[in-house]
C-alpha cells in the first residue's frame, strides 16, 4: 500500500468508527438521554442526513483547492466533531453534533478516493479506492467493536472520545504522507465540475449506491435488537458478531476492488442479486443463531463488494472533474443509509416485527438491480449516452436501422 493511500485509509478508520459505532451502543444512548431506541437510531438518520447536506456544500467550496490542505481540514473537523459529541449534555445536542461531524464525511471520501486512484496506474484504481475504503472496514472489524465494549463498560462517550484520539493521529498522518503536488491534487474548478454532473450515468451510479446502502441500513441499523430478540443471541456476543460483520465487509472490500478493476458493471449486478437474496435468507433463518451468525458474515461480505465498482463507476463517468460527483455519490451512500434507517425505524413503527424487517431490505436491494441494469444497458448500445436527448438519439439510430436488417435478411 502506498504510503499516502495509508495516511487516508487511517482517517478512513476514523470516520468509520464514527459512523457505524453509535449502533452497537442505541440501548446505552437511549438510556442515558432518556430516549427510545428508535429515537437513538435517529442518531443514525441524522449522521447520514449531514453527510448529504454536507457533500455539495463543501465539494463546490473547495473546488479550486489543492486536495491535500482540504483533506487535512476535513479530518479536524472529524476531531472536533467528535469531541462535542463526547461531551454533549443531552440528545439534541448529540444530534447537532453528529450532524455538523458528518459534513465532512461525504467529501473526504470523494476526494480522497480521487487522490488514492491517482496515485496509482489506471488498471489498478478501483484496487487503490477499496485500499483507502479498507479503513472504513477495519472500523467494522476494530473499531466498532472495540467501541462498542467500551461504551457498555465506561460509558459511551468515552468510545467517542477514543475516537477523537484517533483523529488526531490521522490530521498528522495525511499532513506528513499525503503529496502536497502532482497529478490528482489540484481542484478541476466548480465549472467543470458542475458540468459533469449533466451526465446520466453520474447520476444513475449514485442512485444505485443510495438504494444499495439503503437496503443494508433498514435492517442493520436495527441489528442489535434482531440478534438479542430474535436469533436469542446474548447482549455480550453482539460485539462479536459484529466483528464478524467486519470482517466480511474488509473482505468484500477487498474482493470489490479486485473484481471491479476486471469487470466493474457485472460485479455491481450480481452483488445487488446476492443481496436481494441474503436478506430473504436472514428473514427465514433469523430465529436460528448459529445460521444468523454465518448469513452475517456473508451479508459483511456483500455490502462492501459493491462500495469500490460504484465509487469509480462515478469517478471514471467524471474524470474531468471528478471531485463534485465522486463527493455527491458519498453523499447518496450516506442519503441511502438515512432513508434506510428511516424506513426500518417506520416498518417497525407500522408492526413489522425484527425478523420480518430484511424482507424490507430485500426490496429496495431489487429496485437498486433494476437501475443497474438500465445502467449497463446503456453500456451496451455502445457508447455511454450520458443525457436523456443522447439517450433518445441511439433509441432512434436503432429504429432506423431495423428496417435495414429486414430487406439484408
Amino acid at each position: 500500500m502506498p504510503l499516502p493511500i495509508l495516511a487516508l485509509a487511517i482517517a478512513s478508520f476514523c470516520i468509520g468508527t464514527t459512523e457505524f459505532v453509535i449502533m452497537g451502543l442505541l440501548p446505552e444512548v437511549a438510556a442515558d438521554l432518556s430516549v427510545s431506541i428508535p429515537s437513538a437510531g435517529l442518531l443514525v438518520t441524522g449522521y447520514a442526513l449531514g453527510v448529504v447536506l454536507g457533500a455539495p456544500i463543501i465539494a463546490i467550496a473547495t473546488a479550486s483547492m489543492p486536495r491535500k490542505p482540504v483533506l487535512v481540514g476535513l479530518a479536524m473537523l472529524f476531531v472536533i466533531g467528535n469531541l462535542f459529541c463526547a461531551i454533549a449534555p443531552n440528545y439534541w445536542l448529540l444530534m447537532l453534533a453528529r450532524v455538523v461531524t458528518a459534513f465532512g464525511h461525504g467529501a473526504f471520501f470523494g476526494i480522497g478516493s480521487v487522490v488514492a486512484a491517482s496515485l496509482v496506474p489506471r488498471h489498478k484504481r478501483a484496487s487503490a479506492i477499496a485500499l483507502m475504503f479498507a479503513g472504513l472496514t477495519l472500523a467494522n472489524i476494530l473499531g466498532v467493536p472495540a467501541g462498542t465494549a467500551l461504551g457498555e463498560v465506561y460509558g459511551w462517550r468515552s468510545t467517542f472520545f477514543a475516537v477523537v484520539v484517533i483523529g488526531i493521529a490521522a490530521v498528522i498522518a495525511i499532513h506528513v504522507l499525503v503529496p502536497s503536488a502532482g497529478e490528482g491534487q489540484k481542484g478541476a474548478g466548480i465549472l467543470n465540475e458542475v458540468k459533469v454532473l449533466a451526465k446520466l450515468q453520474v447520476w444513475l451510479a449514485m442512485l444505485i449506491s443510495a438504494l444499495a446502502s439503503g437496503s443494508l441500513f433498514a435492517v442493520f441499523t436495527y441489528i442489535k435488537p434482531i440478534l438479542t430478540d430474535v436469533s436469542g443471541i446474548s447482549t455480550g456476543s453482539v460485539t462479536w458478531v459484529l466483528l464478524l460483520f467486519g470482517a466480511g465487509m474488509t473482505v468484500g472490500n477487498v474482493v470489490g476492488g479486485r473484481l471491479a478493476d476486471w469487470k466493474l458493471m457485472p460485479t455491481v449486478l450480481a452483488t445487488l442479486v446476492a443481496l436481494a437474496v441474503t436478506h430473504v435468507v436472514l428473514a427465514e433463518v433469523a430465529g436460528f443463531a448459529t445460521a444468523t451468525i454465518v448469513l452475517v458474515f456473508f451479508w459483511g461480505v456483500l455490502t462492501f463488494v459493491i462500495v469500490p465498482p460504484l465509487q469509480m463507476r462515478v469517478v471514471e463517468s467524471a474524470d474531468e472533474a471528478p471531485n463534485l460527483a465522486a463527493t455527491l455519490n458519498q453523499g447518496a451512500f450516506n442519503f441511502g443509509n438515512a432513508a434506510g434507517a428511516w424506513i426500518g425505524g417506520a416498518a417497525l413503527t407500522l408492526g413489522v416485527s425484527y425478523q420480518q424487517l430484511p424482507f424490507v431490505g430485500a426490496a429496495l436491494a431489487v429496485v437498486g438491480l433494476g437501475f443497474a441494469a438500465w445502467s449497463a444497458w446503456l453500456d451496451s448500445r455502445g457508447r455511454r449516452a450520458n443525457t436523456p436527448a443522447e439517450i433518445g438519439e441511439v433509441l432512434d439510430q436503432e429504429m432506423a436501422l431495423e428496417p435495414l436488417a429486414g430487406v439484408q435478411g
